[in-house]
């Protein structure tokens, strides 16, 4: 059964289901006017939003190709991502952790997420129900969480990023994503808080972005072992949208001054400016 086009409430607001007249079975749904997800019930691996793309790669450039792996997903929305792995890396087992109960209940049930094999879905709070988890039992933490239009600041802070490193593995990975803009403040401050736990840091953003000439989403993928920087160069540089891919070193001096986040001095994310409250982001 195909999901029900309409407007629903939500913890954070009114969720929307728009059916795409491009692709018989693709769906977006925004919450509060702004896009949390695009899924392809018929194709899982098309990933609609450039930056959903970009996290793609990087989990497909991580370990082994096509191997399983157990990953834990802070922030869920339409679970475009859980989706993606499942097809892509079969046998895989994954957690995604939604803060917003109403709109777990409606993406479980409008996109057939009972089918997903390998799929937990929990409604919680992320850094909570991180908490609970046991030490070394992730090989990838995806950090794709926004409450109503930015980032929670408990979502960036040391010792947030602290406890994702007892749940990883030592080969395991997180991967986050971002807004920021003109002077990068918030990617400046939360890569110098990344660096605080993980050896390795690299961001993905479109040029135009580093540049500080746009507000846009920023990737960020951390680890203690060196990202595959070239190959994750490669696929960003032919994108439909291109971009970047900044290596650890050029991160550290980005960084420059940048003091790490704590929680007892936390920082307010950016958010998204109004012009940009549209369909898709």
């Amino acid at each position: 059964m195909s999901p029900t086009p309409g407007s629903y409430p939500v913890r954070f607001g009114t969720a929307e289901l728009l059916n795409d007249l491009d692709r018989p079975d693709g769906w977006l749904l925004t919450v509060g006017g702004v896009a949390q997800s695009y899924v392809d019930l018929d194709d899982p691996t098309h990933l609609e939003f450039d930056y959903v793309r970009r996290i793609g790669d990087v989990i497909d450039c991580l370990g082994e190709p096509d191997a399983p792996v157990d990953a834990v997903h802070i922030g869920g929305a339409g679970c475009t991502l859980p989706r993606y792995v499942e097809a892509t890396r079969p046998g895989s087992r994954q957690l995604v952790l939604e803060a917003d109960a109403e709109l777990v209940e409606l993406v479980w049930a409008q996109f057939r997420l009972h089918d997903v094999a390998g799929l937990s879905l929990r409604a919680g709070d992320g850094r909570a129900e991180l908490a609970g988890q046991p030490a070394g039992s992730a090989d990838l933490v995806v950090l794709d969480a926004f409450e109503r239009d930015s980032v929670p600041s408990a979502l960036s802070t040391v010792e947030f990023f602290a406890d994702v490193v007892r749940v990883l593995r030592p080969s395991g990975s997180l991967v986050a994503n971002i807004f920021d803009g003109p002077g990068l403040e918030f990617a400046k401050r939360l890569s110098a808080t990344l660096f605080t736990a993980f050896e390795h840091v690299v961001v993905l953003a479109e040029p135009r972005v580093l540049r500080g000439r746009r507000f846009d989403n920023v990737v960020l993928v951390a680890s203690a072992e060196e990202p595959p920087v070239e190959l994750l160069s490669r696929r960003a540089a032919s994108a439909v949208f291109p971009a970047r891919c900044v290596p650890t070193e050029a991160v550290k001096r980005l960084c420059g001054k940048a003091e790490p986040i704590i929680d007892a001095a936390p920082m307010t994310a950016p958010t998204l400016p109004k012009d940009r409250l549209g369909l898709f982001g």
